[in-house]
């Protein structure tokens, strides 16, 4: 068999695995399941975020621990976590799509944790000071006033965080998850003979997806940054 006939025969296989037959997989799967990790993360993120610049010591300091604490452990201790510790507790065995899913909400939350507090503490302190002094409680001028502004400028490095979710997927291949680098590694068990030529593609979609989400998230920040650049005052002579 040729790798030209390699490719008309598994192409359909490495792009949605089984599906309609059977369960979804391969690259549709990654997306997926990085597009779901990262919208389930945000609700985490944007709480312990809040936590992390809020006057409160007592809320501030444990969720700083915590964010620090997840931050500083490998994501694959997490998905051992959520594969092995969560159903002990819990009693309730999950599947391996639910399992990668609770990891990566788990761990891209501390992180969006981290953008959430710099898209916070980078607008000016006068626009908080602002809000309360026109009477508005910490948490009124945080969801009316620095939020909506906080969330816009986080747009490029949410997008960055989608980049890094799309890698932290193949980390499914530990615990059997049908995603695209595990489905790359069955075609390549039943084909055997071109291992180098099938690796090639994987990084190459893997760098594709990667790297067109890179541009696109450097072109939203210089947009960002456009608009936010004051708009130039032309001096008009004084007339007699």
């Amino acid at each position: 068999m040729t790798f030209l006939e390699v490719i008309d025969n598994y192409w359909l296989y490495f792009l949605v695995g089984q599906y309609p037959e059977g369960p979804l997989g391969g690259l549709a799967l990654t997306l997926l399941l990085s597009a779901a990790g990262l919208l389930a993360a945000l609700p985490a993120g944007l709480v312990l975020g809040l936590a992390r610049v809020s006057p409160w010591r007592a809320l501030r300091w444990p969720v700083t621990a915590l964010v620090y604490v997840v931050r500083g452990t490998p994501l694959l201790m997490v998905v051992f976590w959520a594969y092995f510790f969560l159903p002990s507790v819990t009693g309730a065995k999950t599947d391996q799509f639910t399992t990668m899913l609770i990891a990566l909400a788990l761990f891209n939350g501390a992180y969006l944790a981290e953008v959430v507090r710099a898209g916070i503490q980078g607008l000016p302190r006068g626009q908080m000071e602002s809000a309360r002094s026109l009477g508005l409680s910490w948490l009124q001028a945080m969801r009316g006033v620095i939020l909506p502004q906080a969330l816009r400028n986080m747009l490029p490095s949410l997008v960055s965080q989608f980049v890094m979710t799309i890698k932290e997927t193949s980390l499914g291949y530990i615990i059997g998850l049908n995603e695209v680098s595990f489905i790359t590694s069955q075609i390549n068990t039943q084909v055997f003979v071109y291992p180098v030529q099938l690796y090639l593609i994987l990084g190459l979609s893997y760098f594709v997806l990667c790297f067109s989400l890179s541009r696109f998230a450097y072109w939203m920040e210089r947009r960002l940054e456009r608009k936010a650049r004051p708009i130039p005052q032309h001096s008009v002579p004084a007339t007699a």
